[in-house]
């Protein structure tokens, strides 16, 4: 089951556009396992420029999707993030089933969880905490895409050890192998 956290900025989140946003969103829901529960956090933007733009994050149990969309319309921005939500969907669920069928895993799963630290003076902003799980490399990669960071820490499947994979400034990517 899916909850909102609709926000705006420079703009009211009128009744109209909630409804809207909720209605779109919700339709990902039939890619969820019913036992699923995760809040799709909508932050709404409104430039000095007319231009509206549309970002979502939803942190699921074994992986988080974001999507975000500039355009002249905010109900277009809004459909526009739902394809490319759906698209990631179903990217990650095509490669996991091939990887499953391949290696024998019977579920890969990816737990982020994000905590705001406080302490100031060590000029940390932000801790995650992240539970490593089994994976290969290139479904490391398929994780660092999705959310869009440069870098993704995992457990290797086949040493069970700690790897990196990155993306390099020529655009391909590289892998860090602990010992």
């Amino acid at each position: 089951m899916l909850k909102f956290n609709i926000r705006g900025e420079n703009v009211e989140v009128t009744d109209a556009i909630r409804d809207y946003v909720v209605k779109r969103i919700s339709k990902l829901q039939k890619f969820f396992e019913d036992s699923v529960e995760a809040t799709a956090h909508v932050n709404l933007k409104v430039y000095p420029n007319r231009t509206y733009k549309v970002e979502v994050t939803i942190p699921l149990p074994y992986l988080t999707l974001r999507a975000e969309e500039t355009s002249n319309d905010m109900y277009g921005s809004v459909d526009l993030v739902t394809d490319k939500l759906e698209r990631q969907i179903r990217k990650y669920k095509t490669k996991v089933n091939r990887k499953s069928r391949e290696k024998g895993f019977k579920n890969l799963e990816f737990v982020p969880s994000d905590e705001e630290s406080n302490e100031d003076e060590l000029k940390i902003v932000r801790t995650k905490q992240v539970s490593l799980k089994p994976m290969d490399p290139e479904e490391a990669v398929l994780q660092m895409d999705m959310l869009g960071h440069d870098f993704f820490v995992f457990q290797d499947a086949e040493t069970n050890g700690t790897s990196i994979v990155y993306r390099r400034r020529d655009g391909r990517y590289g892998l860090i192998e602990a010992e």
